[in-house]
Order: structure tokens, then sequence, then C-alpha cells
């Protein structure tokens, strides 16, 4: 490799296996050579490799895998598929698209927990008020996707419902039971960041992916009193999230009172 003067090694060796990867001599797949052999490769030290390849792998081109070594990942061209955020109902059954997911998530762990400083304002509720939680792992039997679901049910609003003794259902089921009081309705807050390490490993992500979060909240229709909190992780490099948007009238505005004369 020619050096070029006045940049830093590290970047002109990134550059270097960017070409390697980019040409097809290191297809997706192929695992990299060691990091001594690199840097004879390239004529430069083990830590100037180090950081090349701590280049790549932030732009999601390596894949670090513990024990084996380094690989090319395979070029993504956005999310491999998308995941339908619609709720069917006929009655009081009720359906969604991700329901098939649950036939394939790993056993549910419940568990208490409290209204924090992002779930309490969700659930219009208090810091520190108790809840139920239940987390769970999801795959799609469709493909490769994965997905964190965790249903939060703040204990005052669903004492008097089955969802008390029943914790462990998936989100159909919950909406099932709650509208047998409750005539119901939903919105969504999707946010983004970047994963923590349990979450990357559980999602099977690159250390360039983020993950995205959409946040359900279940309310009553009449009251708009929030009932419960769905929360779903996934990675936004493989999953997109998909939605169908009615149009509603605009409130009018009231009419300005007659002045009297």
């Amino acid at each position: 490799m020619a050096i070029i003067r006045n940049e830093a090694l590290h970047k002109q060796v990134a550059a270097a296996m960017r070409q390697s990867i980019a040409t097809g001599e290191w297809p997706p797949g192929t695992q990299l050579p060691t990091e001594t052999d690199l840097a004879e490769t390239y004529g430069v030290s083990r830590p100037t490799v180090r950081l090349a390849v701590a280049a790549l792998r932030s732009e999601g081109q390596l894949d670090v895998k513990q024990g084996r070594g380094t690989f090319v990942r395979a070029t993504v061209h956005g999310p491999s598929a998308s995941l339908d955020r619609t709720i069917a109902t006929q009655g009081n059954t009720f359906s969604t698209p991700i329901d098939a997911w649950f036939d394939h998530a790993e056993e549910p762990a419940v568990y208490r927990t409290r209204t924090d400083a992002i779930t309490a304002p969700l659930l219009e509720m208090d810091q520190d008020e108790l809840m139920l939680g239940c987390d769970r792992l999801l795959a799609d039997p469709a493909g490769d996707g994965r997905a964190l679901h965790r249903l939060l049910l703040p204990m005052e609003r669903i004492e008097a419902t089955p969802l008390a003794q029943q914790p462990t259902a998936t989100p159909a089921e919950a909406y099932a039971m709650l509208a047998a009081g409750h005539s119901l309705t939903w919105y969504e807050r999707v946010s983004a960041r970047i994963p923590q390490p349990d979450e990357r490993e559980a999602l099977q992500l690159s250390e360039a992916a983020v993950l995205l979060i959409a946040h359900r909240i279940t309310c009553d229709q009449a009251t708009g009193l929030p009932l419960i909190l769905e929360e779903t992780r996934l990675g936004a490099e493989s999953t997109a999230l998909t939605y169908a948007i009615d149009a509603h009238k605009p409130k009018r505005a009231p009419r300005p009172a007659k002045a009297s004369r």
C-alpha cells in the first residue's frame, strides 16, 4: 500500500480494505486475515489495523463473531422485511400482523416494575407507580426478523380485568380483555437510538445498527385514559414499520360570540 502523507494511517488502511470489499476480493461472508497478516500486507502496525477494522465495523461493513474472527457483512439495501402495525377487529376479537411472531417467542418473563421518566408520561401517571411487566423475544416465522416486546400493565388500570391474572397475554388477547369494559383506541410513538450490547446480541444486530422503538398506548376512547403500554424494539436495518393512515376532518373552531348591543 502506498503511504499518503498528511493522512492518518488507519484511514488509509480502512480505504484499502473498503476497496477490497467493494471489488469482490473479499465477498460477503469472507473471514478477514488475522491482525498480524493484515499488518504485514499493508506495512503498518497491528494497532493501526485495529483502528481500521473498528472504522469498518462502525460503518456496518464488518462483523466480529466472538471466538471466530472478523467477517465481511452482506450488503444491506434497506430493511428486508416490514412489520404492519394495523389492528383488525371483529366484535371483541382482535388480530395484529405480529400475532404470528408470538408463536415463535421465547418463554415470557413476568416481573413487577414501576413507572419511570419514559413510561409515566405515556401512561399519564406519576412516576414510581406499580406495574406488571412481561418481556418476550419474538421471531418472524417468515424470515430472520427478531423483536423485543414488552407489555406494561399499570396495576390501578387493570386490577378489575382478567389481565391482572394473565399478564402473559399477547397484545390481541389483551385488547379483547380490555374491550369488555372499554371502547378502545390506540396511538403510537416511534423513536430511535443506539442499541445496548444486550439488545444488539438478542436481536443479532451489527455494530452500525440503529434500534427502532415503537411505543403503542391502548386507551379508553371515551375518556382518553391510557390503559396499557407496549414497547417493541427492533433493528432498523432489517425491519421497517408500516402504517395505514386515515384522514380526519379538522375540528371546527368555536364561532366567536356576537357582541351584545
